[in-house]
């Protein structure tokens, strides 16, 4: 840590930016790409709006959805998908087209705070959801007892407030770090890593933390996840009808999916020291778990799920009586 400790020394030493930062983005105010990725990240952001909010707004209409464990956890990760997105994709958006690339001090530590809370929220989601399938293929006769309403609350909770109490572990750290580098961060967003390297203090706290509790976070939820999975397919092996296993396998081909996208890309990027982040590679990595895997789940989950159709077309066939009613 010599090297940090000897840039802070001089008159600007052990300052925090109250300024800001300059957040360096996708492209360079003078590449020209704007007037593409504008539109381009506009139209994925209110997709990604749009897809989510009618998922959510099905569950919670429609009596035979909302009883469903399934999809009570589903309605909770289309939250957090708009939480995830919103927390980066608007602030994003808004440079590109100002280009202006300053981010207050405070605004920065609180877009942590929000991406770092909804992406942790998230992956403790998506192993709830693995679990639910697990129980339902592998002990059906116990389903009812075990994903009853009072668990299935309990377990949503608690994805929640341990996302943002990790979130909030590593905002509080961070906000005790001096920043007297160029103030430049290789991101599109306030992101955890690039934020560690900008540091000059002694970082070695909070990187052992991102080690050992950040990576079993992380880790944790994609390991019981592999393990559901594992436990699964053995499972559905073992049934004899190929009617059967297609049956089992096509419950959980949609969250599979779901846990490759954001898994894959998220581990890759977290799962290491803060000191072998690479700018131009991680903010491509970025863009897929903040952008198109949330946008690409509310297709991923309704397109081939017949439940999910039959409740929109319930809910437009009650709109359309209701509007003759009034005629």
């Amino acid at each position: 840590m010599g090297s940090k400790s000897a840039a802070c020394n001089g008159p600007q030493g052990n300052m925090t930016y109250p300024d800001g930062f300059i957040l360096q983005g996708l492209v360079s105010n003078q590449s020209g790409y704007e007037c593409l990725l504008i539109p381009g990240f506009l139209f994925m952001y209110l997709l990604t709006l749009l897809g989510n909010s009618v998922i959510v707004l099905l569950i919670y209409r429609d009596v035979r959805l909302s009883c469903s464990p399934m999809y009570f956890f589903l309605s909770h990760l289309s939250l957090a998908d708009m939480g995830f997105s919103s927390t980066t994709v608007p602030k994003m958006l808004q440079n590109l087209l100002t280009h202006t690339k300053h981010i207050s001090y405070r605004g920065c530590l609180t877009q942590m705070f929000f991406f770092l809370g909804f992406g942790n929220t998230e992956s403790f989601l998506l192993a709830s959801m693995a679990y639910d399938r697990f129980v339902a293929i592998c002990h059906p006769l116990r389903y009812a007892v075990l994903m009853n309403a009072k668990h299935c609350l309990l377990l949503a909770t608690g994805c929640w407030v341990l996302g943002f109490l990790h979130s909030l572990l590593y905002t509080l750290m961070m906000s005790f770090l001096s920043f007297c580098a160029s103030g430049e961060i290789p991101h599109f967003f306030c992101d955890l890593h690039p934020l560690i390297k900008l540091s000059c203090s002694d970082t070695s706290a909070i990187q052992m933390t991102t080690l050992t509790e950040g990576t079993v976070t992380m880790v944790g939820p994609f390991m019981v996840t592999l393990l559901s999975y594992i436990l699964i397919f053995s499972k559905v092996l073992k049934i004899p009808s190929a009617a059967g296993k297609r049956k089992a396998f096509s419950t959980c081909s949609a969250h599979l999916t779901t846990v490759v996208l954001f898994f894959g890309t998220v581990i890759a990027v977290y799962v290491r020291p803060s000191s072998t982040y690479s700018g131009s590679k991680d903010t491509v990595a970025a863009v897929m778990y903040t952008m198109v895997t949330p946008m690409l789940n509310p297709f991923i989950y309704s397109l081939r799920n017949s439940e999910m159709k039959a409740a929109l077309k319930r809910i437009i066939s009650v709109r359309m009586r209701q509007s003759r009613v009034q005629l």
